[in-house]
């Protein structure tokens, strides 16, 4: 099940072709004013009407504004109900199911259609990160240096930003990383869309982190389908733990880190 056949992965193909024709249709409608459950709504009509599916692989996050830090944001008790506002940044993370074969897409915009300087900042943060990701990925490589090496790129980045402040290496031993990225990389994609086979025995679980996170910490091999997702949030709670503990606190420029309060995430 964790190695795919030719003929599965043209479904997953096809899955994540639709699914993501289905995202550009809901940037192109989303508009200020609009409820969330609304851009949910539209993805799953184009999924059904354009691609036969009938079913989403997972319940849609339309996170808005503050909702966008919130990770698995859609269920029950928070349904997707918020109103768009100007200038919100809206992280959609959606995929259609085909055939019981998943897709898992995840997509972050402007909801007025124009990046503040700080928004295109974070974007252009995670983007490098998951391309570096991309481009390293091959069968061999342990996914959890993937996760390791968008962790680092994304402390770059902050530091850039002006956010943080100090040696990257030194943030790296602290695990600064799992503050902004606490979920795990992404996971193996197939009949679910967290597949199984991601901890057979002989692979252990990292108990670090961020690192502890992974739905896998297996090598690669070819014919496994994993999904890459990192992501930057500004999640209060997180931020105020590490603003305590003086091993992360002196990496932290709060003065500037006052301006992403509220942000949400990438």
């Amino acid at each position: 099940r964790v190695i795919k056949t030719d003929m599965e992965l043209e479904v997953l193909r096809y899955t994540n072709k639709i699914s993501s024709e289905a995202h550009k249709e809901v940037m192109k409608a989303v508009k200020a004013g609009m409820k969330e459950y609304e851009m949910e709504s539209l993805f799953q009509h184009y999924c059904y009407a354009r691609g036969g599916m009938r079913h989403t692989s997972y319940t849609c996050i339309c996170g808005s504004g503050e909702n966008s830090s919130v990770l698995h944001y859609g269920h029950a008790g928070a349904p997707n109900d918020k109103t768009i506002e100007d200038g919100d940044l809206c992280l959609f993370d959606m995929g259609g199911e085909y055939y019981c074969y998943g897709s898992d897409i995840t997509c972050t915009f402007p909801a007025n259609g124009k990046f503040t300087p700080d928004q295109r900042a974070i974007y252009e943060a995670v983007l490098k990160s998951s391309r570096a990701v991309m481009k390293a990925v091959q069968p061999g490589v342990a996914w959890p240096d993937m996760h390791r090496l968008a962790d680092r790129v994304h402390l770059e980045e902050l530091t850039k930003i002006g956010i943080l402040k100090g040696n990257v290496d030194d943030m790296v031993k602290v695990h600064l990383g799992a503050i902004f990225m606490p979920h795990g990389l992404g996971h193996l994609l197939g009949i679910d869309v967290h597949d199984v086979g991601g901890y057979p025995e002989g692979v252990e679980r990292i108990d670090l982190p961020g690192l502890r996170s992974l739905r896998t910490a297996r090598s690669l091999e070819q014919g496994m389908v994993l999904t890459i997702e990192p992501g930057i949030y500004f999640i209060d709670h997180l931020l105020d733990q590490a603003l305590r503990d003086p091993a992360q606190s002196c990496f932290i420029n709060n003065d500037v880190l006052q301006r992403f309060r509220g942000f949400g995430g990438v």
